[in-house]
């Protein structure tokens, strides 16, 4: 179960990819904006806030999410973003942190390309850190007794969860799009005990929990002592934490036979 609450514990951080993936927006006045996995709908007042005369749609998967975004204000609503078609007038769409939970999403980029109007952006960031030292850990622990018996084969992401940033420019170039791909790896700087951790509970661990139950405070300690050991805390109890996020932004019908790629 997603808990808003837990997610928004580190809002600062996880709401700067979401500023620097609009700034690339180059629209004056969208019809029909879409946030897909809109999550409490912190960040997708930045929307409304550029383009107040803009229709808005949220989604997202979870309950708690929408109900939370909700009570910020949003007429969000509950869905998959795989069963998502765009209306005609769409002319942004923008998923923030969501599709790398979607094994399916290079399809549906494509799918947004050939369905959106000409003229229309598809904006998309996924965190791409899967091979980094907490997730490596987090695989490592769900992999070993007695919590491999206990997680479903296939939960957690791996590496190749998603791509590289040329990666996605040369698939919605292929559809027609130009495209401007770049990665950014963010250093954020934790406080407080075991807060890789804390961080990891917001996200990468949830479908975890949902899928033990009970035994989470054990897996938790087991994964925590290998989180310490990867990312100590400095003399300033300052914890660093490298973050890594793929971004592409890609206006449907424009491409001039170059793909722009930066980073």
């Amino acid at each position: 179960m997603w808990n808003p609450s837990q997610y928004l514990q580190y809002a600062d951080h996880r709401h700067r990819p979401f500023v620097d993936l609009v700034a690339r927006v180059d629209l004056d006045a969208p019809r029909r904006i879409v946030d897909l996995g809109c999550g409490p709908g912190n960040s997708t007042r930045l929307l409304s806030d550029r383009w107040p005369d803009a229709a808005l749609d949220a989604l997202d998967s979870s309950a708690e999410m929408v109900s939370a975004a909700r009570r910020n204000g949003l007429a969000a609503e509950q869905g998959d973003v795989r069963d998502w078609t765009p209306a005609e007038d769409t002319d942004l769409v923008v998923s923030n942190a969501l599709l790398q939970w979607v094994p399916e999403h290079r399809e549906l980029l494509a799918a947004w390309a050939r369905a959106l109007p000409r003229g229309a952006v598809i904006a998309v960031q996924m965190p791409g850190n899967f091979g980094a030292p907490s997730h490596r850990a987090l695989r490592e622990v769900a992999g070993s007794a007695p919590w491999v018996d206990r997680l479903p084969v296939g939960l957690l992401r791996h590496d190749d969860a998603v791509d590289d940033p040329s990666d996605y420019a040369t698939l919605l170039a292929a559809h027609g799009c130009a495209v401007d791909a770049w990665e950014t790896t963010y250093v954020h700087r934790l406080s407080g005990t075991d807060p890789v951790l804390d961080w990891m509970r917001g996200t990468a661990l949830t479908p975890v929990f949902d899928a033990l139950d009970d035994g989470q405070r054990a897996f938790e300690a087991e994964l925590a002592a290998r989180l310490r050991e990867a990312y100590p805390a400095g003399p300033d109890g300052v914890t660093l934490f490298p973050f890594r996020r793929v971004f592409c932004v890609a206006t449907v019908g424009a491409a001039s036979g170059a793909t722009d790629l930066a980073g």
